[in-house]
Parts: C-alpha cells; structure tokens; sequence
C-alpha cells in the first residue's frame, strides 16, 4: 500500500482525495460482495452504527496519519514503525486486563521497543524528518485503539459485512473532510493506484485473511502475515531506490522478531482446541486494512 500511494502522490493526488477515493471504491466492492453471497444476519442498529462509527473514526485516523507520515518519509520507514503496534495491542491489552502478562510477551516488547529506537537512532537515509515520524507513531497508535475497540466486535458480525460498514464509514469522513476543505481533487492517471490500493491494499487482504484463517487458523495466518512489512521494505528499495542504514535494518528485524514471538504462543494451542485470540489475531494480521482491520 505505501508503494502505491506514493505512485498515487506523484500522479498528482492528495492526501485527502486518495483515501477518500479508496475507501468509496473499497466500500463498492465490499457490498458488491456481501449482496452476492447468501443473506447473513443483520446485526442491531446499534452494532451497525458502531461498526461505520469504527471506520468514521478509528479507522479513518489510522490511515489519514499513515498516509500523511508517507509524504515527509520514506515508505519503509513508515512500514517498520506502523508495524510497532502489535507490541501496542498487547501494553493496552495487559493493562485494561485482557491480557496476562508473561516472560514470553514481555521479552517480545523489549525486541519491538528496542527494534523501533534503533529504525528512529540509526537513520542512515535522508528521510528521518519528525513530522514523519510522530505521524507515523501516531497511525500505530491510532490502529492499536481500532484494534481493541474491533476486539468486541469481531465474531458479531460477518466479515464482509463489517468490512463493507467500516470502509463505508471511512469513506463518509474523507468526503465529507475532502468537501469541506475543498480538497477533492482527482487525475487520470491516479484512478490506477487509488484501485490497486482499494482492492490489492484493502479489500482483498481481508477476504483471504479471512479464508485463510479458516484453513490454516488463525495464529498461522497471522505469522505468515508479518511478512508485509519485509515485502514493504524489499519493494521500496527495487522501486524508489530508498534504503535503511545497518541499525535501521536490524531494527526491523527486531520488530519483526517481536512479532512473530508474540504470535509463536498461539501455535502452541492449536491442538488443544483453545478459543482464537482475536486481539491477537487482528493485531498481527492489518485487518481491514491491509490492511484489514
């Protein structure tokens, strides 16, 4: 995704006019799918509400501020400290207390902690610009209160139906920003990339995280999902020559380290027929965003 919003920003888009593009083109096809899968039940309005209020607000933060933080740095670097939210989920977890907190998990925040201060120390590129970077910090933070807030509603509503309300939520705060502002403004050439990040980037992380969760469950999808950040990193140095320094590196290889160490526990109790961690699950695996919130 942040390949191709940078594409998007140099055929001309703003900000406020991708996403608002992106989430309307992700919502359309959302509810293209749920009206042609069988009828699923409809949640109560107030659940409904909660889930357009989910993208209207949480959702639509976590992305205004990661797409800003993608025009003062570079790609990668923007991936690497978005992905420090994972150790997020599980601090705000522990301390409202629905989670325990274990050696295991807390040698896991100390790699992601001592992971991000090294990718913010060991700038080697020219692209460590604060703004960048507090943006940035401020999407991870954004995502983990989305994440918690989904926690309770994840297993209430079918999946497709919950993507389609929160990309629809999403979508009505960035037109409605984007009019008010008068910041709607559109190209040509930029429908290519405003596509490919709503259904690549968008729509259809969620669907196979969802068909793959089933087949493989949900701990394994989410370690096979830790690979994005790596493809962001890889992609940023074949398409716009960027590069980290020898600290930023091993940084992102300590955030990823974390990661998968806090995933690792759910593979122990596949055969034991635990209940999902969807806290877990979800903070592993960017959903619907994907991003997939």
């Amino acid at each position: 995704m942040a390949i191709f919003a940078k594409e998007a920003y140099a055929a001309g888009l703003g900000v406020t006019s991708l996403l608002a593009a992106r989430f309307v083109v992700a919502a359309a096809v959302f509810w293209a799918i749920v009206a042609a899968r069988p009828a699923v039940a409809r949640p109560p309005l107030r659940l409904a509400g909660a889930c357009l209020a989910l993208g209207g607000a949480g959702y639509a933060a976590q992305a205004g501020l990661f797409f800003s933080a993608l025009r003062h740095i570079d790609a990668s670097l923007t991936s690497l400290l978005l992905y420090t939210y994972p150790a997020l989920v599980f601090c705000v977890a522990v301390a409202l207390g629905r989670e325990h907190f274990t050696p295991w998990k807390a040698a896991a925040l100390v790699l992601a902690s001592g992971g991000a201060a090294l990718v913010l120390l060991g700038g080697g590129t020219g692209g460590l610009e604060a703004t960048g970077v507090l943006l940035a910090l401020g999407a991870a933070l954004s995502y983990t209160t989305y994440i918690l807030v989904a926690d309770g509603i994840v297993g209430r509503v079918d999946p497709f139906l919950l993507g389609a309300l929160v990309t629809t939520g999403a979508a009505a705060t960035f037109l409605v920003a984007g009019a008010a502002g008068g910041a709607l403004h559109f190209t040509g050439g930029g429908w290519i990339w405003i596509a490919a990040i709503a259904v690549v980037s968008t729509v259809l992380p969620i669907v196979t995280f969802v068909l793959g969760m089933k087949s493989v469950g949900a701990a394994t999808a989410s370690i096979v999902s830790t690979v994005e950040p790596v493809v962001t990193v890889t992609l940023a140095v074949l398409l716009f020559g960027e590069g980290l320094g020898p600290l930023q590196v091993l940084g992102g290889v300590l955030v990823l380290a974390a990661v998968v160490a806090l995933q690792a526990r759910g593979l122990s109790t596949v055969g034991r027929r635990v209940p999902p961690d969807h806290a877990t699950a979800l903070a592993a695996a960017r959903t619907p965003a994907g991003e997939a919130a």
